[in-house]
């Protein structure tokens, strides 16, 4: 096996928006991205109010923090996706589930929580990637 592979066997439940096995090769580099909240670069919180907006800000955080270490969207394997409590899911899952979409799409692990760690946050959204070299 030279490449990731993402996979959704036969008898667990078939969704489009994951998979629920992968398997990395020998020779991966695996990048882990720890939870991003929707903050610019100064500490503020982006889209107060507003899950859609948070989560995309999110997003595209940790996409920073994956190219910071030679990875993109593409190369995850696994989404971590935390909701403050309330928060609606589907508005989250939404924004930014076309920029996470794949034919063999990543593993998702969403949780809801009393709340997180930055004041006002809504969702937070961490990573592990896997890149072929």
């Amino acid at each position: 096996m030279e490449e990731i592979q993402r996979l959704r066997p036969a008898g667990l439940v078939y969704s489009p928006a994951f998979s629920h096995v992968a398997v990395v090769p020998p020779g991966a580099t695996t990048v882990y991205v720890g939870g991003q909240n929707a903050v610019d670069a100064e500490g503020r919180l982006v889209g107060e109010g507003d899950v859609a907006e948070q989560a995309l800000r999110a997003l595209q955080n940790a996409g920073t923090a994956l190219e910071a270490a030679g990875a993109g969207l593409a190369d995850v394997v696994q989404w971590t996706v935390l909701l403050a409590d309330g928060t609606d899911i589907g508005a989250a899952y939404g924004a930014i589930a076309a920029k996470i979409a794949a034919e063999e799409p990543p593993l998702v692990t969403a949780a809801f929580v009393a709340r997180l760690g930055v004041p006002g946050a809504l969702v937070e959204i961490g990573a592990v990637a896997a890149v072929m070299r």
